[in-house]
């Protein structure tokens, strides 16, 4: 249901072997997190009502696991929460094949509140949910990265930089996922507009001097490394370790080239 709102044409039958684990004889939030990331969305989750309320006024539905057997006999149940109406007193789920189900919110709270309030969007990657912050919005992105859905990702952090444009994590973000297609150019640019943003980042100047090296810029990676390492941090001895690296090849290729002009071809 979800999916299909966020713009994805997937059948039950098409997602169940992403969801269903047989020896629970149902699906669990894990793998109902890591098959909306499969398919390139956002999942997002949500713990209170109050974040469950300000999302669907926003228009966002989203799965809530309820408990609607007893706390020693629980019967696990998903739904959808679409609506609701505090007058009346009841939400609107779409529950099973039950399309515009209204229960109590009295009900609904009780049978919610045995799962922790656990609820779930899955969003495109255009989409920002009501209730995310910077930091919540970035993570639930990175697990984009972990599902490879490379493309997806980085309209994510474009996406998390419009509405934060200062977001260092999602400038780190970006620059990672070029750096992890390969695209070195793409990279460089993201981690220079994360210097930008946070100066004194060191992690940014870190991965800045890694893409420099291996597109053969040495003399500026070096510059890049040794910045990071003064900047210190708790990462710090990872710098340590890329200035080494950058430091001992640049020495290597320095001996070289003296070596190859030095040389004198024999008659």
């Amino acid at each position: 249901m979800t999916l299909a709102w966020s713009g994805l044409n997937v059948t039950p039958e098409a997602l169940t072997p992403s969801v269903y684990t047989p020896s629970e004889k149902g699906s669990i939030q894990p793998a109902m997190i890591g098959a909306a990331r499969r398919f390139g969305r956002i999942a997002y989750v949500i713990d209170s009502p109050e974040e469950l309320m300000q999302e669907i006024a926003h228009g966002h539905p989203v799965i809530v696991l309820q408990n609607l057997g007893l706390s020693w006999y629980p019967v696990w149940h998903y739904a959808v929460a679409v609506g609701y109406d505090l007058a009346a007193g009841h939400v609107v789920l779409h529950s099973g094949e039950t399309c515009q189900k209204r229960l109590s919110l009295k009900v609904f709270n009780r049978t919610w509140s045995r799962s922790g309030y656990w609820g779930m969007m899955t969003l495109s990657p255009q989409q920002i949910p009501a209730t995310a912050s910077e930091r919540t919005y970035v993570q639930a992105i990175s697990g984009l990265e972990t599902a490879r859905q490379w493309q997806a990702a980085i309209e994510g952090y474009r996406t998390a930089l419009d509405r934060w444009p200062e977001s260092l994590g999602a400038s780190m973000g970006l620059g990672n996922v070029f750096y992890a297609t390969g695209d070195l150019s793409a990279a460089e640019g993201a981690f220079r507009d994360a210097i930008r943003r946070v100066p004194e980042s060191g992690a940014a100047f870190n991965n800045l001097a890694q893409v420099l090296w291996e597109q053969g810029k040495g003399p500026e990676a070096l510059k890049a490394a040794r910045t990071a390492v003064s900047l210190g941090g708790v990462m710090v001895h990872v710098y340590q370790k890329t200035l080494q690296d950058i430091q001992a090849d640049f020495n290597r290729r320095s001996q070289h080239e003296t070596m190859r002009q030095n040389h004198v071809p024999s008659k």
